[in-house]
């Protein structure tokens, strides 16, 4: 299965002009939409009152094809308008539909209302009937169905300037946009169907995160494989009452499959871990050249989780950079840099990974995130300026790679909030590079693996559930490989 991209509005109109060139027209390409709408209304609610709100262009073009297309299914249906139609195309789906039309001038009061006055373009806010529709249709989402996304959510950073429809259910057309992966406009669209409405291939590197971009390259065992040839992972621990954080990345690691997992911790750490110890081992280091030394026949390390924001943890950083080993750096081997991140960019390689916050990311691109439209364009600049991936934690997880390449995580789980979750997932990160695979495919399947893991178990997750579910989510991606 190919990957699924996300398309910015102009990629996407793009799209649209290239099928109409290519033979497919504009009115034709709109009977698809809306069919595509009226059958996801069918699939998942009732015969009932419903009221289909159109603006003045295109999607208000699709809203009229939604309104005959159920009306000729036996659906009480009223298209209350906006405006006039003001696009040629909607135009014509306009006086096709037969039924009542009224002025939307008030609060819609249907049992089911489907949301087609702006699509993914609007880059203005909503005022007047369009505002108090969407302030009324906030108190209902459950009954509300936006098309292509819902009004007053731009299409490009998902950021409302003003009030925004909030759907239960939002069909959208060939690709997911931006905003609907980024926060806020990801909650505001409920379910997500993507319709396919005869487009074609259009390549993007930026995607959904999801099996179709890593499963093909995860390294499975094989039957010749054996421990040393499955990955040999490092987690650097903090100081005696701060070890917990590396066990949860350490056993991460392993759970994911990594064959050899070894705790480096200085000397006043050993016996809190080993007491807590099984398949991961133990070594004692004592400073930033044992570590190097020690290091040396790493394939991956994870440092920062409870590590301490410490010039032992900032030399301990340089240490394992100047080992072969590709780096997992997170939490307070971020932080440590915040007087001078050049210092950390200057040692990293593209086979490095950060895996930041938003304060953290902060700390290392101070005001990269403010000045950005929106986070991808921010976390793809972070992976240029330090040349190494990328994964900027949050709902909507992006991954950047310094080449380009970015995802968004789609599947992300309100269960890992919780303490100890973050170092779970670098940890699985750790695992699945130390086991050769390419660092930015390796941070998305971690992220995905990680969202999943946390879905099976749900209320009452602790970060220590996490490792212990991820064989789980290993067993289905490996039957489905």
């Amino acid at each position: 299965m190919p990957s699924r991209p996300i398309l910015t509005v102009a990629e996407m109109a793009a799209a649209d002009r290239a099928a109409i060139v290519a033979g497919a027209p504009g009115l034709a390409l709109m009977e698809r939409a809306g069919e595509a709408v009226a059958d996801a209304v069918m699939d998942r609610f009732p015969i009932q009152p419903t009221q289909v709100l159109c603006g003045p262009g295109n999607n208000g073009g699709d809203g009229y094809v939604v309104a005959r297309l159920l009306a000729e299914r036996g659906w009480p249906v009223e298209v209350r308008a906006l405006a006039g139609p003001a696009t040629e195309d909607a135009r014509a789906m306009s006086a096709r539909w037969t039924g009542e039309t009224k002025p939307l001038n008030g609060r819609p009061d249907a049992g089911l209302v489907i949301d087609a006055l702006f699509g993914a373009g609007l880059s203005r806010p909503l005022t007047g009937p369009a505002a108090q529709a969407a302030a009324a249709l906030s108190e209902r989402p459950e009954s509300v169905v936006a098309i292509d996304i819902p009004s007053g959510v731009p299409g490009d950073t998902g950021q409302p300037a003003g009030p925004a429809v909030c759907a239960g259910l939002t069909v959208t057309f060939h690709a997911r946009k931006p905003g609907l992966v980024l926060e806020p406009g990801r909650s505001l669209c409920g379910e997500v169907v993507v319709a396919d409405i005869g487009l074609g291939d259009t390549p993007s590197k930026l995607v959904e995160n999801g099996p179709e971009v890593w499963l093909p390259r995860f390294p499975w065992p094989t039957a010749a494989s054996h421990k040393h040839a499955r990955g040999r992972l490092i987690v650097i621990s903090g100081d005696a009452w701060s070890t917990g954080a590396a066990r949860l990345a350490a056993r991460a690691g392993l759970r994911i499959g990594a064959g050899l997992v070894t705790i480096y911790a200085g000397e006043d750490a050993l016996a809190a871990n080993a007491a807590h110890l099984e398949a991961v081992m133990l070594k004692p280091f004592a400073t930033d050249l044992e570590l190097e030394q020690a290091a040396g026949i790493a394939d991956a390390a994870v440092i920062g989780p409870a590590a301490g924001v410490t010039e032992t943890t900032l030399l301990n950083v340089l240490a394992l950079a100047r080992t072969g080993a590709a780096l997992v750096i997170d939490a307070d081997a971020i932080t440590v840099f915040r007087d001078d991140p050049e210092e950390l960019f200057s040692v990293l390689d593209r086979d490095d990974v950060l895996t930041p916050h938003a304060g953290e990311f902060e700390r290392l691109f101070p005001g990269l995130l403010k000045a950005s439209p929106e986070r991808i364009t921010a976390a793809r600049k972070a992976a240029v300026k330090a040349d190494a991936v990328v994964l900027l934690k949050g709902p909507d997880t992006v991954i950047a790679a310094p080449d380009g390449r970015a995802a968004v995580n789609v599947n992300g789980s309100p269960w890992l909030a919780t303490a100890g979750s973050g170092d779970v997932l670098a940890g699985c990160i750790g695992g699945l590079v130390s086991q050769g695979m390419e660092s930015f495919e390796a941070a998305c399947a971690a992220a995905w693996i990680h969202a999943e893991a946390a879905e099976l178990h749900g209320p009452g997750l602790i970060s220590e559930d996490l490792p212990g579910l991820v064989p789980t989510v290993l067993r289905r991606l490996y039957d489905e490989r």
